[in-house]
Protein backbone atom coordinates (compact mmCIF):
# COMPACT_ATOMS: atom_id res chain seq x y z
CA UNK A 1 0.00 0.00 0.00
CA UNK A 2 1.34 3.46 -0.80
CA UNK A 3 2.77 5.17 2.26
CA UNK A 4 3.38 8.84 2.98
CA UNK A 5 6.29 9.35 0.53
CA UNK A 6 4.34 7.81 -2.38
CA UNK A 7 1.25 9.83 -1.54
CA UNK A 8 3.30 13.01 -1.31
CA UNK A 9 4.66 12.28 -4.79
CA UNK A 10 1.06 11.89 -6.02
CA UNK A 11 0.08 15.17 -4.35
CA UNK A 12 2.87 16.94 -6.21
CA UNK A 13 1.55 15.50 -9.47
CA UNK A 14 -1.91 16.81 -8.52
CA UNK A 15 -0.49 20.33 -8.39
CA UNK A 16 -0.22 20.18 -12.19
CA UNK A 17 -4.03 19.91 -12.34
CA UNK A 18 -4.64 23.17 -10.46
CA UNK A 19 -6.23 26.28 -11.97
CA UNK A 20 -7.36 24.49 -15.16
CA UNK A 21 -11.04 24.78 -16.09
CA UNK A 22 -12.94 21.49 -15.86
CA UNK A 23 -15.10 20.63 -18.88
CA UNK A 24 -15.91 16.94 -18.28
CA UNK A 25 -15.90 14.45 -15.41
CA UNK A 26 -16.30 10.67 -15.50
CA UNK A 27 -17.49 9.63 -12.05
CA UNK A 28 -19.50 6.59 -13.17
CA UNK A 29 -17.57 4.02 -11.12
CA UNK A 30 -20.03 3.66 -8.26
CA UNK A 31 -17.61 1.62 -6.13
CA UNK A 32 -14.67 4.01 -6.27
CA UNK A 33 -16.93 7.07 -5.96
CA UNK A 34 -19.22 5.68 -3.25
CA UNK A 35 -21.40 6.93 -1.64
CA UNK A 36 -21.93 9.37 -4.50
CA UNK A 37 -24.18 8.45 -7.38
CA UNK A 38 -22.90 8.86 -10.98
CA UNK A 39 -22.98 12.51 -11.93
CA UNK A 40 -22.98 13.85 -8.36
CA UNK A 41 -19.28 14.70 -8.26
CA UNK A 42 -19.41 15.90 -11.87
CA UNK A 43 -22.23 18.34 -11.08
CA UNK A 44 -20.03 19.99 -8.47
CA UNK A 45 -16.84 20.18 -10.52
CA UNK A 46 -18.01 21.06 -14.04
CA UNK A 47 -16.99 24.56 -15.07
CA UNK A 48 -14.89 25.06 -11.98
CA UNK A 49 -11.27 24.48 -11.00
CA UNK A 50 -9.10 22.70 -8.49
CA UNK A 51 -7.27 25.36 -6.53
CA UNK A 52 -4.91 23.62 -4.07
CA UNK A 53 -3.66 20.09 -3.34
CA UNK A 54 -3.26 18.90 0.26
CA UNK A 55 -2.16 15.77 2.09
CA UNK A 56 -2.29 14.40 5.63
CA UNK A 57 -0.68 11.03 6.01
CA UNK A 58 -1.96 8.83 3.19
CA UNK A 59 -5.00 11.00 2.43
CA UNK A 60 -5.12 13.67 -0.28
CA UNK A 61 -7.69 16.26 -1.19
CA UNK A 62 -8.06 19.28 -3.45
CA UNK A 63 -9.78 22.56 -2.71
CA UNK A 64 -12.27 23.46 -5.43
CA UNK A 65 -13.91 26.56 -6.85
CA UNK A 66 -17.17 26.34 -8.78
CA UNK A 67 -18.19 27.87 -12.11
CA UNK A 68 -19.20 31.08 -10.30
CA UNK A 69 -15.87 31.40 -8.51
CA UNK A 70 -17.27 30.34 -5.15
CA UNK A 71 -15.48 27.91 -2.85
CA UNK A 72 -16.75 24.36 -3.33
CA UNK A 73 -16.42 21.08 -1.43
CA UNK A 74 -13.07 19.34 -1.12
CA UNK A 75 -12.36 16.60 -3.64
CA UNK A 76 -10.84 13.64 -1.78
CA UNK A 77 -8.56 11.22 -3.66
CA UNK A 78 -7.20 8.06 -2.04
CA UNK A 79 -4.80 5.72 -3.84
CA UNK A 80 -5.95 2.54 -2.11
CA UNK A 81 -3.51 -0.36 -2.49
CA UNK A 82 -2.03 0.51 -5.87
CA UNK A 83 -3.75 3.49 -7.41
CA UNK A 84 -1.85 6.19 -9.26
CA UNK A 85 -2.61 9.83 -10.04
CA UNK A 86 -1.99 10.70 -13.68
CA UNK A 87 -2.12 14.28 -14.98
CA UNK A 88 -1.52 14.99 -18.66
CA UNK A 89 -1.31 18.02 -20.91
CA UNK A 90 -3.16 18.44 -24.21
CA UNK A 91 -0.66 16.19 -26.00
CA UNK A 92 -1.03 13.38 -23.47
CA UNK A 93 2.38 14.06 -21.89
CA UNK A 94 2.47 13.15 -18.20
CA UNK A 95 3.07 15.89 -15.68
CA UNK A 96 5.62 15.71 -12.90
CA UNK A 97 8.46 14.19 -14.90
CA UNK A 98 6.82 10.74 -15.03
CA UNK A 99 8.75 8.87 -17.77
CA UNK A 100 6.17 6.09 -18.19
CA UNK A 101 4.15 6.16 -21.42
CA UNK A 102 0.51 7.12 -21.14
CA UNK A 103 -1.54 3.93 -21.48
CA UNK A 104 -5.00 5.46 -21.16
CA UNK A 105 -6.28 4.45 -24.63
CA UNK A 106 -5.22 0.81 -24.21
CA UNK A 107 -6.19 0.39 -20.54
CA UNK A 108 -9.07 2.83 -20.25
CA UNK A 109 -11.00 0.44 -18.02
CA UNK A 110 -8.47 1.01 -15.26
CA UNK A 111 -9.13 4.76 -15.21
CA UNK A 112 -11.63 4.81 -12.34
CA UNK A 113 -12.16 8.58 -12.24
CA UNK A 114 -11.34 11.16 -14.90
CA UNK A 115 -11.40 14.96 -15.03
CA UNK A 116 -10.91 16.62 -18.43
CA UNK A 117 -9.70 20.21 -18.73
CA UNK A 118 -10.44 22.83 -21.36
CA UNK A 119 -6.84 22.67 -22.58
CA UNK A 120 -7.29 19.00 -23.55
CA UNK A 121 -5.38 17.54 -20.61
CA UNK A 122 -6.72 15.16 -17.98
CA UNK A 123 -6.51 14.12 -14.34
CA UNK A 124 -7.10 10.41 -13.77
CA UNK A 125 -7.15 7.93 -10.93
CA UNK A 126 -5.56 4.87 -12.58
CA UNK A 127 -6.22 1.80 -10.46
CA UNK A 128 -6.02 -1.82 -11.65
CA UNK A 129 -7.35 -3.21 -8.37
CA UNK A 130 -10.22 -0.74 -7.97
CA UNK A 131 -9.34 -0.06 -4.34
CA UNK A 132 -8.86 3.70 -4.62
CA UNK A 133 -11.48 6.15 -3.46
CA UNK A 134 -12.91 9.47 -4.68
CA UNK A 135 -15.37 11.42 -2.56
CA UNK A 136 -16.46 14.93 -1.72
CA UNK A 137 -15.50 16.44 1.64
CA UNK A 138 -13.57 13.43 2.98
CA UNK A 139 -13.44 13.15 6.77
CA UNK A 140 -9.84 13.47 7.96
CA UNK A 141 -10.61 14.55 11.54
CA UNK A 142 -9.81 11.10 12.93
CA UNK A 143 -6.26 11.19 11.57
CA UNK A 144 -3.38 11.97 13.86
CA UNK A 145 -0.67 14.53 13.07
CA UNK A 146 1.11 14.05 9.77
CA UNK A 147 4.28 11.98 10.19
CA UNK A 148 6.29 14.52 8.23
CA UNK A 149 5.38 17.39 10.54
CA UNK A 150 4.89 15.84 13.97
CA UNK A 151 7.20 17.23 16.64
CA UNK A 152 9.23 15.14 19.06
CA UNK A 153 7.06 16.39 21.92
CA UNK A 154 3.86 15.37 20.12
CA UNK A 155 5.31 11.96 19.33
CA UNK A 156 6.38 11.44 22.94
CA UNK A 157 2.91 12.37 24.23
CA UNK A 158 1.11 10.08 21.77
CA UNK A 159 3.37 7.09 22.33
CA UNK A 160 3.03 7.52 26.08
CA UNK A 161 -0.72 7.00 25.98
CA UNK A 162 -0.47 3.26 25.39
CA UNK A 163 1.41 0.13 26.47
CA UNK A 164 0.91 -1.33 22.96
CA UNK A 165 3.95 -2.48 20.95
CA UNK A 166 5.86 0.43 19.45
CA UNK A 167 5.32 -0.66 15.86
CA UNK A 168 1.57 -1.00 16.42
CA UNK A 169 1.42 2.59 17.66
CA UNK A 170 3.41 3.86 14.69
CA UNK A 171 0.98 2.13 12.33
CA UNK A 172 -2.12 3.52 14.04
CA UNK A 173 -3.26 6.34 11.76
CA UNK A 174 -5.12 7.97 14.64
CA UNK A 175 -1.81 8.29 16.47
CA UNK A 176 0.41 9.23 13.54
CA UNK A 177 -0.80 9.64 9.96
CA UNK A 178 1.23 8.28 7.07
CA UNK A 179 3.40 5.43 8.41
CA UNK A 180 2.91 2.01 6.82
CA UNK A 181 4.56 -1.35 7.32
CA UNK A 182 7.78 -0.74 5.38
CA UNK A 183 8.35 2.75 6.76
CA UNK A 184 7.80 1.50 10.31
CA UNK A 185 10.40 -1.26 9.88
CA UNK A 186 12.88 1.17 8.31
CA UNK A 187 12.38 3.80 11.02
CA UNK A 188 12.69 1.35 13.91
CA UNK A 189 15.79 -0.20 12.34
CA UNK A 190 17.40 3.22 11.97
CA UNK A 191 16.50 4.06 15.57
CA UNK A 192 17.78 0.67 16.85
CA UNK A 193 14.50 0.09 18.70
CA UNK A 194 12.61 -3.17 19.09
CA UNK A 195 9.24 -3.14 17.28
CA UNK A 196 7.65 -5.01 20.20
CA UNK A 197 8.90 -2.58 22.87
CA UNK A 198 5.96 -1.16 24.89
CA UNK A 199 5.39 2.37 23.59
CA UNK A 200 5.05 3.99 27.00
CA UNK A 201 8.40 2.64 28.19
CA UNK A 202 10.57 4.75 25.87
CA UNK A 203 12.53 7.48 27.62
CA UNK A 204 12.96 10.99 26.24
CA UNK A 205 16.25 10.27 24.46
CA UNK A 206 14.80 7.18 22.76
CA UNK A 207 11.75 9.08 21.53
CA UNK A 208 14.01 11.85 20.22
CA UNK A 209 16.09 9.25 18.39
CA UNK A 210 12.95 7.68 16.96
CA UNK A 211 11.73 11.10 15.81
CA UNK A 212 15.03 11.86 14.07
CA UNK A 213 14.99 8.45 12.40
CA UNK A 214 11.44 8.95 11.17
CA UNK A 215 12.29 12.33 9.65
CA UNK A 216 15.42 10.92 8.04
CA UNK A 217 13.60 7.88 6.63
CA UNK A 218 10.81 10.07 5.23
CA UNK A 219 13.21 12.50 3.57
CA UNK A 220 15.19 9.69 1.97
CA UNK A 221 12.11 7.82 0.75
CA UNK A 222 10.55 10.96 -0.72
CA UNK A 223 13.78 11.90 -2.49
CA UNK A 224 14.55 8.39 -3.76
CA UNK A 225 11.15 7.34 -5.06
CA UNK A 226 9.39 5.54 -2.23
CA UNK A 227 9.67 3.52 0.96
CA UNK A 228 10.98 0.48 -0.94
CA UNK A 229 14.31 2.34 -1.28
CA UNK A 230 14.99 2.27 2.47
CA UNK A 231 18.36 0.97 3.64
CA UNK A 232 17.02 -2.14 5.39
CA UNK A 233 14.11 -2.96 3.08
CA UNK A 234 15.97 -5.20 0.63
CA UNK A 235 17.30 -7.21 3.59
CA UNK A 236 13.82 -8.12 4.91
CA UNK A 237 13.86 -11.75 3.80
CA UNK A 238 14.91 -15.19 4.96
CA UNK A 239 18.71 -15.34 5.28
CA UNK A 240 18.84 -11.53 5.22
CA UNK A 241 21.44 -9.79 7.33
CA UNK A 242 21.49 -6.36 8.90
CA UNK A 243 23.27 -3.95 6.53
CA UNK A 244 24.74 -2.11 9.52
CA UNK A 245 26.18 -4.88 11.72
CA UNK A 246 25.78 -8.08 9.71
CA UNK A 247 23.61 -9.87 12.28
CA UNK A 248 20.73 -12.03 11.02
CA UNK A 249 17.42 -10.31 10.31
CA UNK A 250 14.57 -11.72 12.41
CA UNK A 251 10.98 -12.13 11.25
CA UNK A 252 7.84 -12.09 13.35
CA UNK A 253 4.38 -10.58 13.72
CA UNK A 254 3.94 -7.37 15.69
CA UNK A 255 0.61 -5.63 15.93
CA UNK A 256 -0.80 -8.12 13.43
CA UNK A 257 1.73 -7.13 10.77
CA UNK A 258 4.69 -8.97 9.25
CA UNK A 259 7.80 -7.41 10.78
CA UNK A 260 11.57 -7.63 10.32
CA UNK A 261 14.27 -6.40 12.67
CA UNK A 262 17.98 -6.81 13.42
CA UNK A 263 18.47 -9.69 15.84
CA UNK A 264 21.40 -7.95 17.54
CA UNK A 265 20.71 -4.22 17.61
CA UNK A 266 16.91 -4.39 18.00
CA UNK A 267 16.67 -7.47 20.20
Amino acid sequence: MPELPEVEAARRVLEHALDRRIVAVDDTDEWVCRPHRPGEIASVLLGGTLTAAHRRGKSMWCDTRDVHGEEGPALGLHLGMGGRIVVTDADGVRAGGDPRPDRAPRQAGWNRFTVRFDDGGELRLFDKRRLGRVRLDPDIDALGPDAEHITAAQLRERLGRSHAPLKARLLDQKVLAGVGNLLADETLWQARLSPSRPSDELDRSEVNRLHRSLRRALRAATANGGVHTGRVIEHRHADGTCPRCGAPMVHGTVGGRSTWWCGKEQG
